[in-house]
């Protein structure tokens, strides 16, 4: 999988039955396939077209992408905190490239 500036927000501890918010933010241009460089030349789409947030294996939230999306995708989301476990992030990118990030929750 590819490095890319990924930042996530997701509390560290939370009460069983707590809503928590999710907040995630990658770094990328979403170029749409529509603009075109100083030069005159057409800068081909890049976009990432796939987010998916999964919490010990189950997917909690997905979102496909199209051309729409500013660069620097934020997005942002609530779970509800019923068991300790992992939240796994991953961005599909339209070049092939999978970028990933996790973070932990435990319920107490």
């Amino acid at each position: 999988m590819s490095k890319a500036r990924i930042r996530i927000s997701v509390p560290s501890k939370a009460a069983k039955g707590e809503l928590i918010e999710v907040k995630t933010l990658i770094k990328h241009p979403m170029d749409n396939g529509y603009m075109y460089s100083r030069d005159g030349e057409r800068i081909p789409r890049r976009i990432i077209n796939r987010f998916e947030a999964l919490f010990n294996g189950k997917a909690v939230f997905v979102a496909d992408w199209h051309e729409a999306i500013a660069p620097n995708p934020f997005i942002s989301f609530y779970a509800l905190a019923e068991e300790s476990g992992r939240f796994e992030f991953y961005w599909y990118d339209d070049d092939g490239s999978v970028y990933a990030d996790s973070a932990e929750l435990k319920v107490v």
